[in-house]
């Protein structure tokens, strides 16, 4: 079965920084992308970083600069590497595995999302 399962949230200030983690499982191959979205209560989720399997990147305009996605194959994980968080980046992050028609892009696109996470709660407060 096909699972992705995220870990690293927590509370941290204004400032701050957290690592999130994304682990695959249930996969045949590491070819598949990951993408991360954030849900802030009352919105939809929304695309924040992105990596295909061959470790291109994409990332919003919103968090470039601040936060870094990358990949480990061989712990069939991916990473969310964020800085200097602010009060904005609070809420529920979510991993999710894309299906690929190339190695050279990620797409945030819902008809490409195989399975998704079940969140993991990010709190930006002093």
């Amino acid at each position: 079965q096909l699972q992705v399962v995220e870990s690293g949230g927590g509370l941290v200030q204004p400032g701050g920084s957290l690592r999130l983690s994304c682990v695959v499982s249930g996969f045949t191959s590491d070819n598949y992308g990951i993408a991360w979205f954030h849900r802030t209560p009352g919105k939809m989720r929304a695309p924040v970083s992105c990596i295909s399997s061959s470790g291109i990147r994409r990332t919003e305009d919103s968090v470039e600069g601040r936060f870094t996605i990358s990949r480990d194959n061989a712990k069939n994980s991916v990473f969310l590497q964020m800085n200097n968080l602010k009060p904005e980046d609070a809420g529920v992050y979510f991993c999710a595995a894309l299906r690929e028609t190339t190695q050279y892009y990620c797409s945030f696109q819902e008809a490409e999302i195989i399975t998704w996470g079940q969140g993991i709660q990010v709190t930006v407060s002093s």
